[in-house]
């Protein structure tokens, strides 16, 4: 989404808050959708979703602050895992209101500072990557088939054997 709200509005100059606002409809939207669901799944669904362990350090964070939590979490960028926020939102049954009002006010102004961004720096942006586009294509593709690799190894051969390791732990408890 990042992307494309600093490209759109580096080609379309005239329309950058358009565009930051549109993003921001489409994250409220989506943070909502996520809300929702975590609300009818309850504790269980985010405890297998993400691990009981970081689930209740969220949880921990939002018995604090849950306000800046959602605020400070949508306005981070793409790295930071966004969506055990928004389902310990809907799992500890916070506020919709108080929650719409933060991921709003987080999304519009990452949108808006990067639509404008690209509104002033736009011509460097493009010109950079019309200039580079084939090696940062290459490597685009490289780190998403590293990526793919990366899933497939988790999914066959570690979460597999960390479960085992689990059962059998928890088998030996109940043993003694």
């Amino acid at each position: 989404m990042d992307v494309f709200v600093i490209l759109l509005s580096a080609q379309h100059r005239e329309g950058w808050i358009y565009y930051a606002l549109m993003a921001t409809a489409g994250a409220l939207l989506g943070g909502y959708v996520t809300y929702r669901l975590a609300r009818r799944g309850g504790k269980e669904g985010l405890e297998k979703e993400i691990g009981k362990k970081r689930a209740e350090k969220v949880y921990r964070r939002f018995e604090k602050r849950g306000f800046a939590t959602v605020l400070v979490s949508s306005m981070l960028p793409p790295p930071f895992p966004m969506v055990p926020v928004l389902m310990a939102a809907g799992v500890l049954q916070y506020s919709r209101k108080k929650f719409l009002t933060a991921l709003g006010t987080g999304r519009a102004i990452r949108f808006l500072a990067l639509a404008f961004l690209g509104h002033v720096y736009g011509t460097v942006i493009i010109g950079w990557l019309t200039r580079y586009y084939k090696p940062f294509l290459y490597v685009l593709i490289a780190l998403a088939v590293l990526g793919a690799l990366a899933v497939v190894l988790y999914f066959k051969w570690y979460k597999p054997k960390h479960q085992a390791a689990n059962q059998n732990t928890s088998q030996r408890r109940k043993a003694a």
